[in-house]
């Protein structure tokens, strides 16, 4: 099996929860004890969020991507959603295999027959085409809520999600069941989002970009 590399850090509680799936899926596929060779590099958030423009920060990633492929790391993941902004350039520049999350959310939600979806993210997740444009290559559609929903959001995110704290969970809830009967499923397209959002808590599906990642990242590090 290849070993897996992380580019982690954006945020440290995501990086966590990717850690910790990757655990708890090799505990349900493989056999007992066995579980991947995993390297983190893990980014200085708040030097990455400092920095004036993506061809700034695409140079601090790739800073990470270096060090995980002289580590010995042929599969590497970003463990956020954001910065797939720039997936393609960083893909050209490295010899690993990088797995896309829009494309393991895009391949999930047709395995599940979900079509029209509600995407929730970052500000720049949910205003930026990167990622409405990820998905259309792979026929599915989604789109955003209003923008004072998509300010509070990305402010939930950043001021409490990324240190743990859960206490807007019951506006996150109102705000996917808001779609129920109008769209398919909603994509926790933060990986940060799935700390307070789980399978069961909403009236629609939801799609934990962050686990169906784990488990892009492990098919592609199985492969001969």
């Amino acid at each position: 099996m290849k070993r897996i590399g992380l580019i982690g850090g954006t945020t440290p509680e995501s990086t966590l929860y990717y850690y910790r799936s990757i655990i708890e899926e090799s505990r349900s596929r493989f056999e007992k004890n066995f579980y991947p060779e995993v390297v983190i590099f893990s980014l200085n958030f708040k030097k990455f969020r400092e920095l004036p423009d993506w061809k700034e920060k695409k140079k601090y990633i790739m800073e990470g991507i270096r060090a995980l492929e002289s580590s010995g790391a042929e599969v590497i993941g970003l463990t956020a959603n954001t910065p797939h902004i720039i997936f393609d350039e960083l893909q050209w520049e490295t010899k690993a295999r990088m797995v896309s999350i829009i494309d393991a959310v895009a391949e999930e939600a047709k395995r599940r027959g979900f079509m029209r979806l509600l995407l929730l993210g970052t500000k720049i997740t949910m205003t930026s085409e990167f990622y409405l444009n990820g998905l259309k290559k792979h026929g599915v559609t989604a789109l955003v809520p209003g923008e004072r929903d998509i300010e509070e959001v990305n402010r939930i995110i950043f001021e409490e999600l990324a240190f743990g704290n859960l206490r807007s969970k019951g506006y996150l809830v109102n705000l996917v069941n808001s779609y129920s009967g109008k769209l398919d499923a909603a994509i926790l397209g933060c990986t940060e989002l799935p700390l307070a959002l789980k399978e069961g808590d909403t009236k629609i599906p939801v799609i934990d970009s962050a686990r169906v990642h784990v488990k892009a990242l492990i098919e592609e590090a199985l492969k001969p």
